[in-house]
């Protein structure tokens, strides 16, 4: 990439509910010299915002591109180090700026959920991405750096002690406190709507592997299934239930793990779920928590339930109030078991609605991860996942800011 691009990151989406969020976080947090600009469709909403975001913002460009328009997402892309984009959902809007990304030999980033248009992203440009030396980064937000990167520092824990390769490794969501937005809950729908209309479709989401690049490469190890009910984990100690966003995450987990080789190891069995505690009022609670989760899958599937569900969940463009925001947090917890017997313990946790202040700064911290820290990367480009294209670097970015990744060995 040349070093002579007109701008370090360019936020595209920027007057999105997501991407107000992530203009304040680089506003606050990016250094002084970090050449930011600002895009969207509409002059007067980016006037708007940066005119809210204060001075630190009064001298960034402004820059019109509509994903309709070609040449203005080419340019957009060609005039920077970094594009990082909320324009979704992604799969109705992300791949012309994708596209202009790989071909520009631009470093992209996404907060995309949807595995159907990470899928379509490899199968067409994870080649020209690693031609043309773009990183191409999904899922920079809570959709999956703390999955990802945690797995990651787990294995690496475990290969410095000599322990041996991971084998059983779950997350477990101790705590998450946040709520849903209606751009979050419209990517929902059209995964859906294509899984319906298209089988081939839904045989792939239902894929524990859908992200691999060389399916016929994973091993084979059972049922690997996303849970949808409710058990006790006697390893665990706990009754856990489903976590609506393991078919999102435990894919690109996998994904990280293949594009390194396998280094997780030929027993690496990833699975994430809701933790609920060891008593009687655990069970129960898991239960209405997985029939809450069945019964909204269930009501967006069915045009007649989705239209009631549309009066009462949030729209596009709307999300939670800055209070809720403020007031969210998330505690996660992955456990591991090597195949020397050894145990492992990562804790991730962030103040912060997840979905929204806790991704604001994921998703800012990775647009200048990939800006600014060239020289730390992993020597890789094409289609990746967090772990593949930043790891430690982000990592430390993340804890400067805030957040907690810690490992530890418990056994």
């Amino acid at each position: 990439m040349s070093a002579e691009r007109e701008h370090d990151v360019v936020l595209f989406g920027a007057t999105s509910f997501v991407g107000r969020l992530c203009a304040e976080y680089l506003s606050r947090a990016a250094p002084q010299e970090a050449r930011i600009a600002l895009a969207g469709r509409s002059r007067e909403r980016l006037l708007e915002l940066q005119a809210a975001l204060g001075a630190r913002a009064s001298d960034w460009p402004l820059l019109i591109a509509d994903t309709t328009d070609p040449r203005s997402v080419g340019d957009l892309a060609a005039a920077t180090r970094v594009l990082a984009t909320t324009v979704g959902p992604y799969r109705s809007y992300g791949m012309p700026v994708l596209e202009a990304c790989a071909t520009a030999g631009t470093h992209y980033a996404d907060l995309t959920g949807e595995v159907l248009f990470m899928r379509a992203a490899i199968d067409r440009f994870d080649a020209v991405a690693a031609a043309s030396g773009a990183r191409i980064v999904h899922s920079c937000g809570f959709d999956s750096i703390p999955s990802d990167l945690g797995v990651l520092l787990l294995h690496e824990a475990a290969t410095a002690d000599g322990a041996g390769e991971l084998e059983d490794t779950t997350l477990v969501v101790r705590t998450m406190k946040g709520g849903p937005s209606g751009g979050t809950i419209a990517s929902l729908q059209g995964e859906l709507d294509a899984a319906r209309a298209d089988r081939e479709l839904a045989r792939l989401l239902a894929d524990p592997y859908a992200l691999s690049p060389d399916r016929a490469a994973e091993p084979r190890l059972g049922d690997e299934r996303d849970l949808r009910g409710v058990r006790h984990d006697a390893d665990l100690g706990r009754w856990v239930g489903p976590f609506v966003m393991s078919s999102i995450n435990t894919r690109v987990v996998r994904r990280s793990n293949a594009l390194q080789g396998w280094p997780y190891g030929p027993r690496f069995r990833y699975s994430e779920v809701m933790g609920f505690g060891s008593g009687p009022l655990a069970a129960a609670q898991a239960g209405v928590f997985a029939g809450g989760v069945g019964a909204l899958i269930g009501g967006l599937s069915v045009p007649a339930a989705r239209a009631v569900l549309d009066r009462v969940l949030p729209a596009p463009g709307e999300g939670p109030s800055e209070r809720r925001r403020e007031l969210g947090s998330f505690r996660i917890e992955i456990h591991a078991r090597t195949s020397s017997g050894a145990r492992y313990l990562c804790r991730v946790a962030a103040k912060g609605d997840p979905g929204y202040k806790a991704t604001s700064v994921m998703f800012g911290e990775s647009a200048l991860c990939l800006a600014l820290d060239a020289e730390r990367l992993p020597k890789r480009a094409g289609v990746l996942t967090p772990a593949t294209a930043m790891g430690d670097a982000l990592v430390g970015r993340l804890r400067s800011a805030g957040q907690t990744f810690e490992v530890e060995r418990v056994g």
